[in-house]
């Protein structure tokens, strides 16, 4: 199974893809980010992002997208605008038929630590240690994405209970 794990944002577009092998195991097929510039517009900000998406899909072909619900607890407009960029991922997985499961992040700390409270070094540990990476993946927002897409492979094996529906 291929799965492209995202986290979502308008500046920097966290992406891994993974793949779980048959024995359980899981290994790095590829990570990256999509950025964009400060100085574009917001829809040039968009239009990039939903390209960004769209290229991925098409090139490495997931079984499944995992995505982070977004968590904002301040800024409104900040949550607003990345919002709307998470929208254009899923659409685009929609639109070539990928299965999407979104997670929270307190799904992710706990499925990778055991742990709902654990602290975004632990998961970049435990994403680094689980896939065998010589570093963590920088920008945070791919070792992010590498974390969500492990959360996948390591807790849906039999539920559907996060299948955006």
């Amino acid at each position: 199974m291929i799965i492209l794990g995202i986290d979502p944002g308008y500046a920097i577009v966290g992406w891994g893809v993974i793949e779980k092998l048959n024995n359980g195991k899981c290994r790095v097929i590829d990570y990256g980010s999509i950025d964009t510039d400060k100085d574009m517009s917001f829809p040039e900000r968009l239009y990039k992002i939903k390209m960004g998406t769209k290229s991925l899909l098409n090139a490495f072909n997931p079984d499944v997208l995992a995505i982070e619900e977004l968590f904002f607890n301040t800024n409104i407009t900040t949550a607003i605008k990345v919002a709307q960029a998470r929208g254009l991922i899923v659409e685009e997985a929609f639109e070539k038929g990928v299965q999407i499961f979104e997670y929270t992040p307190l799904q992710i700390k706990q499925g990778l630590t055991g742990y709902g409270r654990a602290e975004k070094k632990q998961i970049q540990y435990m994403t680094k240690v689980l896939l065998n990476l010589k570093s963590v993946p920088k920008p945070d927002d791919t070792a992010d994405a590498l974390a969500v897409a492990l959360t996948h492979a390591q807790t849906n094996n039999f539920l559907k209970s996060n299948l955006m529906e």
